[in-house]
């Protein structure tokens, strides 16, 4: 009976964590996008720069990655990594975009970046899901705690079950 109490409580609890995963994917989208903004907004800063100097984007992050200057090859490898993140925060963008409402969600858990997600993280506030996919994923979350405890304390019933048959118990 006690079992039965505390899968029931994790089952809920479980259920409760996850019922906030539409709401962060939906706040870490927002994050993502802000993310893409600011990024794009300091490469056309580099790439306007290195047109000046009649150089591609690649070419003025090869220059500064080979200059005489630790200070302009460290700031290089920071372009050349802000170039690369853009790309892949892009792509995020465009998967999420394509995915239904439920599978925002495995696009976030799936593919995400620790900088946006930390920082969704830390203005994330809980909100009640209204949405199918809140309900969705709360059963799911219910359903994986409780199953959880099932499968964790499984081998103790069982041992329980067998002692019972032996000494003609009913359990």
């Amino acid at each position: 009976m006690i079992l039965r109490y505390f899968a029931l409580a994790v089952a809920l609890a479980l259920g409760l964590v996850t019922s906030q995963l539409p709401e962060f994917s939906q706040q870490y989208r927002q994050r993502l996008g802000g993310a893409i903004d600011e990024l794009a907004r300091v490469l056309a800063a580099f790439d306007a720069d290195a047109l000046r100097l009649n150089l591609t984007r690649e070419e003025g992050i090869a220059r500064m990655k080979t200059n005489a200057d630790e200070l302009v090859r460290q700031q290089g490898a920071h372009m050349q990594e802000n170039s690369a993140r853009l790309v892949r925060l892009r792509q995020q963008l465009i998967e999420y975009a394509s995915a239904g409402p439920l599978a925002r969600v495995g696009v976030m858990l799936g593919n995400f970046d620790q900088d946006v997600a930390r920082r969704a993280m830390d203005d994330f506030e809980p909100a009640v899901p209204l949405t199918s996919e809140g309900a969705i994923t709360t059963a799911a979350g219910a359903v994986a705690g409780w199953g959880l405890v099932r499968l964790v304390f499984l081998p103790l019933v069982l041992r329980r079950r067998r002692r019972a048959a032996k000494q003609g118990v009913r359990v």
